[in-house]
């Protein structure tokens, strides 16, 4: 196949993808009338749109480009207990233990950002405006980190300059984001879902097959050896490096259940069979993509990557990835550039959702702004999406530009600082009664506290801490130990409305089998 033919068809598949992505926000525009609509869908989303949004917001470009490729590299095959968490953990576990409280308290509460939520179970506006700073500056630099390895893949595949790949997938997921508002973002990240399932199972089989077939790689991946490192190491079950693939899989995985994005599924999702068949559905997904991504990196030492004297790739862990795949067929480049545009599309789309309903309903409506219509606060909505992908476009654009942080650490200090702060307080909040807005706050203080002096002052650290992945794991446990303290130690908060909260609990059906009874 000719060169020119080649670009044709991977254009082709690109330009196929993107209209289909304009379509649906197109469509869904007439259903994005009123705030809960635009934000929520109306709460009547069904289990697969749910489940493979969830998925697709889950795994971004920072997964299958940085992570995959960094951890790869790092721990070889055992990289794959990352993805196994992500499954377990951060799909099935958070369904399980979120997903029928979150819906049912939130719905109680009619609230529909989790910076509303804090502010109406622990009646506090002040700490509704907390919540809604910290989720605007840290969701920030966590949608700058998606662009870089995309932009990677689409230099290798169409010789594009970074800034016009920035420009073109930010310009893209802003047009169906505010045209259709929360139901094109699902629509479209379940059809990206299935893209980045189909993607990686190829992917990974073309990769293996490259390389002889699964157990031959393994066998090679047994042979490599580097500094520190055991003999046979990269190929073991629990790698070289046992502790460190420890704090990754607990960022990774248990983060989620603090990331608004991620938690925002949970309050539009239909009814309670829903969330049962969405678990299962999102923890198959996460096996299978996250699993795959993974997995795929752990072969990355097989390939011809130029090594500096530090033992790592000279042009960076975020090059490993795309450097596996560069001598692959046209047809299967398109698949991967699809792939990671649909991975790191659904994310954004969720992220600037998140940031732009949180400051105009927890920030501007009732602050700024004393009475707000229900068509100002979308028309703000839609601004604020437009700002928020720009300023992450610029950021991305400067990073790339003086090389300040890799994806790795951009995502670490942003999971670190919004799960550290979040997890804890939510978590208790569904489940115990005696939680106190005082023991929120310090939740939020102590994980935004750590996180900056990490990001600042990061040699000053104690050496397990200095890795802004590891620091955001302390700051999330450590949170599970400060909100109960705390509360412990703090006046108990206002009975009516701590029962007024829960009384959702009592009244909401439970589905068992084809039967629905009360749970009393």
């Amino acid at each position: 196949m000719s060169n020119e033919v080649a670009m044709i068809v991977k254009l082709s598949m690109v330009v196929v993808f993107f209209a289909v992505m304009v379509y649906v926000g197109v469509r869904c525009r007439r259903n994005s009338v009123d705030v809960n609509r635009f934000v929520l869908g109306g709460r009547m989303v069904g289990p697969w749109i749910t489940a493979l949004s969830y998925g697709s917001t889950y795994f971004s470009a920072v997964i299958f480009v940085g992570y995959a490729g960094q951890f790869g590299w790092k721990f070889g095959l055992s990289a794959v207990w990352v993805g196994v968490g992500n499954a377990v953990i951060g799909s099935l576990l958070a369904w399980m233990i979120l997903g029928r409280r979150t819906r049912i308290m939130t719905q109680q509460l009619d609230s529909r950002t989790m910076p509303e939520f804090f502010g109406k179970r622990l009646a506090s506006k002040s700490l509704k405006i907390g919540a809604s700073i910290i989720v605007f500056i840290f969701l920030i630099p966590y949608s700058a980190s998606l662009y870089n390895g995309l932009s990677r893949l689409f230099g290798m595949a169409f010789g594009i300059d970074y800034v016009w790949c920035i420009i073109l997938m930010s310009a893209l997921t802003c047009v169906y984001v505010v045209l259709g508002g929360y139901m094109a973002q699902v629509i479209n990240d379940s059809i990206q879902a299935t893209i980045m399932l189909g993607g990686i199972i190829a992917v990974v089989s073309a990769v293996l097959k490259s390389r002889g077939g699964l157990v031959e790689a393994v066998s090679k991946m047994s042979e490599i050896t580097a500094e520190g490192a055991e003999p046979g190491a990269f190929a073991s079950v629990f790698g070289p490096d046992p502790k460190a693939l420890l704090f990754v899989v607990l960022l990774t995985s248990l983060g989620t259940w603090g990331l608004p994005q991620m938690v925002n599924k949970f309050y539009s999702i239909r009814d309670e069979g829903a969330i049962k068949r969405g678990a299962v559905i999102s923890t198959v997904f996460a096996l299978f993509v996250a699993g795959g991504c993974y997995f795929l990196g752990g072969f990355g030492r097989l390939f011809d990557i130029e090594v500096g004297p530090d033992g790592n790739p000279v042009a960076g862990f975020d090059s490993i990835v795309p450097t596996m795949l560069s001598n692959f067929g046209p047809v299967l480049i398109g698949v991967v550039v699809i792939l990671v545009l649909s991975a790191s599309m659904s994310t954004l789309s969720s992220l600037v959702m998140a940031s732009s309903s949180t400051v105009t309903i927890d920030l501007i409506k009732g602050n700024l702004k004393k009475h707000m219509s229900e068509r100002q606060q979308i028309g703000i909505m839609r601004l604020l999406i437009v700002v928020f992908i720009s300023l992450s476009a610029a950021i991305a654009i400067l990073q790339y530009r003086y090389n300040f942080e890799h994806i790795a650490q951009l995502m670490g200090i942003s999971w670190g600082a919004l799960a550290g702060s979040f997890l804890a307080p939510f978590l208790f909040c569904l489940y115990w009664k005696r939680t106190t807005k005082a023991a929120a706050w310090s939740s939020f203080g102590f994980a935004v506290g750590i996180m900056v002096l990490n990001m600042l002052f990061r040699n000053y650290f104690p050496a397990l801490l200095r890795s802004p992945i590891n620091c955001g794991v302390f700051a999330m446990l450590a949170g599970l130990l400060i909100v109960p303290v705390v509360s412990l130690l703090t006046g108990a908060p206002d009975k009516a409305v701590v029962e007024s909260a829960f009384a959702g609990y009592v009244s909401a059906p439970r589905a068992t089998g084809n039967t629905v009874k009360t749970n009393t």
